[in-house]
């Protein structure tokens, strides 16, 4: 007798999913009927689990999010030293995903133009810049530098400086060298990059 599966699986399966079918097509090209049909469900699992189309991808936006706080911790808890941390963060933060990114990106521009849109992705920007600055402010009280910024302000100059970044290498991924992040992170906490 086949079983049905557990909510959060059916959940974790459509999230899988829609990732898949807007990498694909773009978030504008794709419907909840194709996102359904790769998860192997109908519409109604995924309005079970999400109330729109753009709750699921905030959705897949905080998952992202969360793997990329989770690494940066883990990259943190495994280096002593400044130079190493701040090459660890750097590489996290400038892992490149060109499909997430142009993703991303198309979001950020419905919600610059779509008042209902731009409240829900407002709301999940500031908790990851939130979450972000936790870690950015436990690593600032364990390893003591010499800097200007708390915590909030380094996050905010964190996030722009990987999505600008990112933005630079959609077209052309040689023109941002892996070490330009670090190395901007080292100047901004006064450490030494080991140059």
């Amino acid at each position: 007798m086949r079983t049905r599966p557990r909510r959060d699986e059916v959940r974790a399966r459509v999230l899988a999913a829609a990732r898949t079918v807007f990498a694909e097509r773009g978030f504008a090209g794709a419907s909840t009927d194709q996102v359904a049909a790769a998860a192997g469900f109908t519409k109604g699992a995924v309005y079970s689990n999400f109330g729109s189309k753009d709750d699921l991808f905030l959705a897949l936006m905080d998952a992202e999010v969360t793997a990329r706080v989770v690494a940066v911790e883990h990259a943190l808890a495994g280096t002593a030293d400044l130079a190493g941390a701040l090459a660890a963060v750097g590489g996290e933060l400038s892992r490149r995903d060109p499909g997430w990114q142009l993703l991303y990106l198309e979001f950020w521009q419905r919600a610059v133009r779509d008042v209902d849109a731009r409240a829900a992705f407002v709301a999940s920007r500031r908790d990851l810049r939130s979450r972000v600055a936790g870690v950015v402010e436990q690593f600032l009280a364990d390893h003591p530098v010499r800097t200007g910024w708390d915590a909030e302000g380094l996050t905010l100059v964190l996030i722009a400086l990987t999505n600008g970044l990112a933005l630079e290498a959609l077209p052309d991924p040689d023109a941002v060298p892996a070490d330009v992040l670090p190395r901007v992170l080292a100047d901004l906490l006064d450490g030494d990059p080991g140059r």
